[in-house]
């Protein structure tokens, strides 16, 4: 089992003591978000559990933590853009952002530290010039930090365009996709990285970009010097080259604030989850209530292609 640590909300900058009580309890509850009362237990234990991947806009509340994640393996995801706060509300300050996902390469490795400069939004103010400009700045401050940048242009669902309806977001074409994507990769391969793009169709070989796994199999087998074999995950959109994986998040629950965001409908139902979580809950927010069913999520270890299954 992959453990996805989340697409859904922010774990490591929010809820970290919850995350870390629900390892060493063994087990965790999630709740179906297209049907409330429809519960998984899903059991945490390592020697089921082949890689947790935590995605995050801050690590720092991890930077102290990480021996309680001995017996696990697993890497980071770490989002940092150049917006400011009338995008990106409740963001932490970009240059403290920085600072520790260098001391988090530090401690774990540039392997697993991953960065991802997403979504890549074209605005009047943030237009091309503007992304090359700032990823250029970031790119030589992660230089030495990082072998992979992923990075995606931003797809307007409903609420993104109601939330930044004031900003003018332009489509962003294919000329713009390959042009901006030529200019990021060239100045990471000046800087020791790569770069790959998350769930897009076009193909920007070209530029010196491929197709990216989030949930990276192979990124797994190395990390772990084991053979992964997983499914790509039917679940994720037909452009995701993402694996298989198990996310214990929960929508609207990110304290973040980006205006982009697909996980939070509204702040108001953010403020109102947060009330509802307890650190020592089996689940996210709230706890088990009448009318739930619980059942148990088969997993299964993808290990030298001999399955376990809990």
């Amino acid at each position: 089992m992959i453990l996805s640590v989340s697409r859904r909300t922010d774990i490591p900058a929010f809820y970290t003591e919850w995350f870390f009580n629900r390892l060493m309890e063994g087990y965790v509850l999630v709740r179906n978000p297209m049907n409330y009362h429809q519960v998984s237990r899903i059991i945490l234990n390592p020697d089921i559990i082949d890689c947790i991947v935590l995605w995050t806009k801050d690590p720092a509340n991890m930077l102290d933590k990480l021996d309680l994640l001995e017996e696990y393996n697993y890497y980071f995801q770490v989002t940092i853009t150049p917006y400011d706060s009338t995008i990106e509300r409740n963001v932490a300050q970009k240059d403290c952002i920085i600072e520790s996902f260098q001391k988090l390469s530090g401690l774990i490795g540039k392997k697993r530290t991953v960065w991802r400069y997403d979504p890549i939004i074209l605005t009047g103010k943030t237009d091309i010039e503007y992304h090359k400009k700032h990823f250029g700045i970031m790119a030589s401050r992660l230089e030495g930090y990082t072998e992979r940048c992923i990075i995606s242009f931003i797809d307007i669902y409903k609420k993104t365009e109601r939330n930044m309806k004031s900003f003018n977001v332009a489509a962003v074409s294919e000329k713009d996709m390959t042009e901006l994507g030529k200019a990021l990769s060239d100045m990471a391969s000046r800087h020791g990285f790569s770069v790959a793009a998350c769930s897009e169709l076009i193909d920007l070989s070209s530029a010196g970009i491929e197709h990216a796994k989030c949930i990276d199999d192979g990124l797994i087998s190395d990390i772990t010097g084991e053979n992964i074999y997983a499914r790509k995950d039917k679940n994720q959109r037909d452009a995701c080259g993402c694996v298989e994986s198990i996310d214990i998040g929960a929508y609207n629950t990110c304290k973040h604030g980006c205006l982009y965001c697909y996980a939070n409908y509204s702040d108001s139902t953010v403020n109102s989850n947060i009330l509802k979580h307890d650190p020592k809950s089996p689940m996210l927010v709230g706890n088990i209530e009448p009318g739930d069913k619980i059942a148990d999520r088969k997993v299964e270890s993808y290990r030298n292609s001999q399955l376990k299954f809990f």
